[in-house]
């Protein structure tokens, strides 16, 4: 039997390989990211003064470009003054990794600087309800009304014209009209989230639907079974393990909408504590506000994914990374079965 080949067309990695590009690819953006920080003739645009020398308007740890800190060494070297010192440095928006890693302890135990502003704990607690109510009212009536367009062409033609026409519009051109209605808290910043998956949910759920194989609904239809059974006991069954995925896509867009939707009206969660530090200049806490958005982000669809192949195990879907750490970490590993897209 030959060898399994890296680039195989739709053919399956072994677990070993693709757990080995799952880390890669953590580690490929982490090293260009570190040779950038730490290599001074790779992209270090900056001098960090070490020593002001005569310069009055300079002191010790101020970055200023590199063409205006040569000009004034060769203006203090024509006049005989005390030239200044620096070393190569990344403007301050760029904090090396370890700098980031560090504020990804210190951001939370970090007493904010202004009375009334919220921890970051706190911050994330707000983001992660916003999403929340969200999602949940965009699916409460999205997936039903998605299901109905993909069972009935009536209601489909009657409902998804409209749909296309209002989702390519921006769903931040709605803040406005939130905050008239629902006011400047909490309700305006979950509508946006609302109108930013409704519609693309309603469209994704209808086209899902229409996928399932029309001879399912033949074999039902000659077993007796009227139109409220072709759908609730044939199309929705059918398709639930690719409506379950569905949702967990159209979650990653609720969080695309986030920050957009905490800064209509009153500006709180994740997005106030980012805009707070990067007014403050302090841009490694910005890094690992956004790190720590994406690692919840990863947690939470790795945690769907897990749970959707205990629910949906017939459909024997590619093993996801959580479940082949605890796999590796619980118990004997067995060779997972070739994947079939």
């Amino acid at each position: 039997m030959s060898r399994p080949r890296w680039f195989n067309v739709r053919q399956d990695l072994s677990p070993r390989r693709r757990a080995s590009l799952t880390v890669l690819a953590f580690l490929l953006p982490l090293a260009l990211w570190g040779i950038v920080s730490y290599v001074p003739f790779i992209w270090h645009p900056m001098i960090s003064v070490t020593d002001p020398g005569d310069v009055t308007w300079l002191k010790a740890g101020t970055l200023i470009d590199r063409p205006a800190f040569t000009t004034e060494v060769e203006t203090l070297r024509a006049s005989g003054g005390k030239v200044p010192a620096g070393v190569r440095a990344n403007p301050i928006f760029l904090p090396a990794p370890h700098e980031v890693g560090r504020a990804l302890y210190t951001a939370f135990t970090t007493k904010p600087v202004l009375r009334g502003d919220k921890w970051l704990h706190e911050s994330l607690w707000v983001s992660i309800r916003t999403i929340f109510w969200g999602f949940l009212i965009s699916s409460t009536i999205g997936i039903p009304l998605g299901i109905l367009c993909g069972a009935f062409v009536s209601i489909s033609r009657s409902t998804e014209p409209f749909v296309d026409f209002v989702r390519y519009m921006p769903a931040p051109a709605f803040g406005a009209l939130m905050v008239a209605v629902f006011g400047i808290h909490m309700e305006p910043k979950i509508g946006i989230i609302v109108i930013g998956t409704f519609f693309q949910q309603v469209l994704i759920v209808a086209n899902t639907v229409r996928k399932v194989d029309g001879g399912l609904l033949e074999a039902a239809q000659t077993l007796g079974a009227k139109r409220r059974q072709l759908v609730l006991r044939v199309l929705v069954p059918a398709s639930l393990p690719d409506l379950y995925n569905d949702t967990r896509i159209l979650l990653g867009w609720a969080w695309t909408y986030l920050i957009v939707a905490e800064v209509v009206g009153v500006s709180s969660g994740i997005t106030f504590f980012i805009n707070q530090q990067a007014k403050y200049r302090n841009f490694d806490n910005v890094y690992a506000a956004i790190i720590i958005i994406g690692i919840i982000g990863l947690a939470t669809d790795q945690a769907l994914a897990w749970l959707g192949q205990r629910l949906f195990a017939w459909k024997n879907p590619r093993p996801s990374f959580v479940r082949k750490l605890l796999a590796r970490a619980f118990g004997p590993h067995h060779p997972a079965p070739a994947y079939q897209p």
